[in-house]
């Protein structure tokens, strides 16, 4: 048998990346002859293997044929006969169809080589249209290596590909599975710009789509388009090195304004409500995970009423923190107050704005954390009493020590 590196970790070697993982097609052989080796099978629709001592995997070399719509109507043909040439020729891009076998020689029947050169997002061939994933992968990649581009003959090979519904047979977790990938590329909004293009935004995620052209007061948002400014703020966040919950949360913060009433524009009265409401369909469809589903409600219902705090007397910024659940989750309203200065900051002209209300709010939150809660009840001899006596308590410790240093 004869064994190639394959995909992800050639292509960064080519590009002068780190390798994360490694692996490999085995050309030849046979599922009996690799666990006779000591390999150890570990694939449910096709032949996958782990090596015995490093671990990495090792797939038969096979081919793909279409049997059905969506990302799992495939049938799977693993064999000896099956080439090298003929298993590059399923992958979805051709920088990712490049092997090399164990004297170091480059095999590149597509010319994904030619591809790095030219920083271009291209399909291996006609099979891409065969599984929608290739979309989503192609705009995350997009989203990766910031200057490459998709190439013309491949995006209309996707938006033929959203035309014919492919998109629509698509499974939640595979979408979530890489949008959270993407979020987490250096520049996320490349993603959903080659999403937009081929016109798979709006049937994945129609409520981010149809924020592109909304109008929004330019005395406060000079790029004024709601969409542009969403990817501003998402860019900012993978610039911050902001966790994937915060991203999340940036990325849905104003879906609301997609539904804001024409006479109301450029203004956005009571968005916030419609956001979190937009955002419980959405969160629901995408079965998105409940870290980041719960950041983002807090961050869409609040992310307006966190820049009043200049105006807010002690008991009202508690009640603030007690709204978002700051007390109880400290970490969590840490989270909402990143997502918070994407926002703020992801914007044209504001992007080095000071935030020194953010440092208030934790401030704050620190002295409320240090008032002991239990000590305040145990001293009350009716147990009515104990909620307003500890919020009092926590009211004049913001007054006592921070309040005189209120911005």
């Amino acid at each position: 048998m004869d064994i190639f590196s394959v995909g992800g970790a050639v292509r960064d070697e080519l590009l002068g990346l780190p390798v994360k993982d490694r692996d490999y097609v085995v050309v030849g052989s046979t599922p009996e002859a690799m666990v006779a080796l000591g390999y150890r099978p570990v694939g449910k629709d096709f032949p996958v293997f782990l090596h015995p001592q490093t671990h990495e995997e090792y797939a038969l070399a096979r081919t793909e044929r279409k049997t059905g719509k969506g990302y799992k109507g495939f049938q799977v043909h693993a064999s000896p006969d099956v080439t090298l040439e003929q298993d590059l020729a399923r992958r979805d891009l051709t920088i990712n169809a490049i092997a090399k076998d164990s004297a170091g020689k480059l095999i590149d029947p597509y010319h994904g080589m030619a591809d790095i050169q030219a920083k271009q997002l291209r399909h291996v061939s006609a099979a891409f249209s065969e599984d929608p994933v290739r979309i989503l992968r192609a705009a995350r990649f997009a989203a990766r290596f910031t200057e490459f581009s998709v190439a013309d003959e491949t995006m209309q090979l996707m938006r033929q590909m959203v035309a014919d519904g492919e998109v629509d047979a698509l499974v939640p977790e595979r979408v979530w599975q890489e949008l959270a990938k993407g979020l987490m590329e250096s520049r996320p909004s490349r993603m959903f710009d080659v999403l937009r293009s081929c016109g798979a935004l709006q049937r994945i995620l129609p409520e981010l789509d149809r924020l592109f052209g909304v109008p929004q007061t330019a005395k406060y948002h000079p790029e004024v388009d709601t969409g542009i400014h969403i990817m501003l703020v998402i860019d900012y966040a993978a610039s911050q090195g902001f966790s994937l919950p915060v991203r999340f949360a940036a990325l849905t913060h104003d879906l609301g304004k997609g539904t804001t009433p024409a006479d109301m524009l450029p203004r956005h009265i009571g968005h916030e409500e419609r956001s979190v409401s937009l955002l419980k369909e959405v969160v629901q469809r995408l079965r998105v995970p409940n870290d980041c589903k719960e950041l983002a409600q807090v961050v869409a219902k609040f992310h307006g009423k966190v820049h009043q705090v200049n105006e807010m007397r002690p008991d009202t910024v508690l009640r603030f923190l007690l709204e978002t659940d700051a007390i109880r989750q400290p970490q969590r309203f840490r989270d909402f107050l990143s997502a918070c200065e994407a926002d703020a900051r992801g914007r044209t002209s504001f992007e080095q704005q000071e935030l020194p209300h953010f440092q208030y709010l934790l401030e704050v939150l620190k002295i409320v954390m240090q008032v002991d809660a239990g000590v305040i009840a145990a001293a009350q001899e009716n147990p009515a009493n104990i909620k307003d006596a500890v919020f009092d308590a926590r009211v004049a410790a913001i007054k006592q020590q921070l309040e005189p240093l209120k911005l």
